[in-house]
């Protein structure tokens, strides 16, 4: 299907522009969301009357993106999530999480801005890029951490997670004194029994 693209659309054109994109694509995402306008003769006419007052709209909502921006810019956010040693999350942070704390922190961002191509699923700070505008993007640092101790730790560059290498290591030292306390406790009882014994004898 050919669009008349109304805004900026990354990796398909400028506003104005006449594209061909999957009939599913137009139907379901540019059409809906007024992005776009099918390639109608009717709408072309439509499209250059109305042009000036739509790039002047874009204009303005630009210059309100960008004065966004420059606050957001740099931006830390500190989401608490459970991990193991290695820093691996039980679970993971989406972009309705991140969308969540930047709203909570008095930056108004909805869920389809945070530009997140694959959950958090790991501990320390992580660059996500906000799109404000078709042509703004912001970008802010989530910070995952066990606390907000932690945080803090990670925030100064410090590495909060346990190797895996030392890790093994504790697990092969936990190992080896489990052993050697079954061994003891093993030995305790057999040493009373051999008593028990002789005392029949």
């Amino acid at each position: 299907m050919e669009v008349i693209l109304l805004e900026r659309i990354a990796k398909l054109g400028q506003m104005g522009d006449v594209v061909r994109v999957r009939d599913g694509f137009a139907r379901n995402f540019l059409l809906p969301q007024k992005k776009a306008l099918r390639a109608t003769e009717t709408n072309r006419q439509l499209f250059e009357q109305q042009r000036a007052q739509l790039e002047a709209r874009n204009l303005e909502l630009r210059s309100e993106a960008e004065a966004v921006a420059s606050k957001m810019n740099g931006f830390a956010v500190v989401l608490i999530r459970q991990a193991s040693e290695r820093g691996q999350l039980y679970g993971s942070v989406s972009s309705r999480d991140i969308a969540d704390a930047l709203t909570e922190a008095g930056l108004s961002v909805t869920r389809g801005q945070v530009v997140l191509n694959s959950p958090i699923k790991t501990l320390g700070l992580t660059e996500v890029p906000v799109r404000l505008h078709p042509e703004v993007d912001a970008t802010v640092t989530v910070n995952a951490a066990r606390s907000e101790e932690e945080a803090e730790r990670q925030a100064r560059g410090e590495d909060v997670t346990i190797e895996a290498e030392e890790e093994e290591e504790l697990e092969a030292e936990e190992f080896f004194e489990e052993d050697a306390e079954a061994e003891a406790e093993e030995t305790a009882e057999t040493g009373v029994d051999e008593a028990s014994d002789a005392e029949k004898l």
